[in-house]
């Protein structure tokens, strides 16, 4: 294979990636704050963050966040969103985000942890974007043909 055709389909793939890992913007708000922040999303009126710019937290000194985070809960009958960066766990459930955490308790508690880090934003209604790794999965494919 064309020595300068892998470089560029391996920088490529570098670019595609690099954006995902190192920083992300994830919506910022509370539904007790702005009910725009429930499902169905809006975010007319919601900031994104920045999560590189967060000040870090003081239990959790040197941790910075790396994921996107939705919860949902009901408690007691009422529903409450909250949309952040997150600073610890895993992506979705085994690194799928396309799931997330369900957890139950007594007293009509219900509890739902979603993250993710595939984009910008995704922490919206919508967990999953495929496309970063529709590109690597192309990629690869054309790797393989060309050698």
């Amino acid at each position: 294979m064309n020595t300068s055709l892998r470089f560029v389909l391996y920088i490529c793939i570098v670019l595609n990636v690099v954006p995902y890992v190192f920083s992300i913007k994830c919506w910022n708000c509370r539904s007790s704050n702005d009910p725009k922040c429930a499902d169905p999303f809006d975010n007319s009126t919601v900031p994104i963050t920045d999560c590189k710019q967060e000040k870090g937290l003081s239990h959790l000194p040197g941790v910075r966040p790396s994921m996107c985070r939705k919860i949902r809960q009901k408690v007691n009958g009422e529903w409450r969103y909250f949309r952040d960066c997150a600073y610890l766990g895993e992506v979705g459930i085994q690194g799928d985000e396309r799931f997330c955490l369900m957890r139950t308790g007594t007293y009509n508690i219900f509890m739902e942890y979603c993250t993710c880090n595939s984009k910008d934003g995704c922490n919206s209604s919508s967990m999953f974007s495929p496309l970063p790794l529709f590109f690597i999965v192309l990629t690869t494919g054309i790797l393989k043909m060309l050698s």
